[in-house]
């Protein structure tokens, strides 16, 4: 089975910074594909970023270039640095770790955007 943590989330003004971080536990997390999917209420669930066991990265059109992910096979932890937040990247933050198909999910970080 495997567990996800999350935790740096908060209040921050427009224009400014976080940095979420993911730690997981569980047997074979070398071979999962981890990331962060965002959820507001009332819209699905969407991908934020992900990346593989390979390294390979995907970003989400309205992050690129804002958003950075990391990934430490070695402490089974993922990061997402977060610059240059906008209002509409206010949402509940989850993280993700998928294979085949199914995915283990954390209990999400709230993340608002505000001044």
């Amino acid at each position: 089975q495997v567990q996800l943590v999350e935790s740096g989330g908060g209040l921050v003004q427009p224009g400014g910074s976080l940095r979420l971080s993911c730690v997981a536990s569980g047997s074979g997390l070398s071979r999962y594909t981890l990331g962060w999917f965002r959820q507001v209420p009332g819209k699905q669930r969407e991908v934020v970023a992900e990346i593989t066991s390979q390294g390979s990265q995907y970003y989400a059109d309205f992050v690129k270039g804002r958003f950075t992910l990391s990934r430490d096979n070695a402490k089974n932890t993922v990061h997402l640095q977060m610059n240059r937040l906008k209002p509409e990247d206010t949402a509940v933050y989850y993280c993700d770790a998928g294979i085949d198909n199914y995915h283990y999910w954390g209990q999400g970080t709230q993340v608002t955007v505000a001044s």
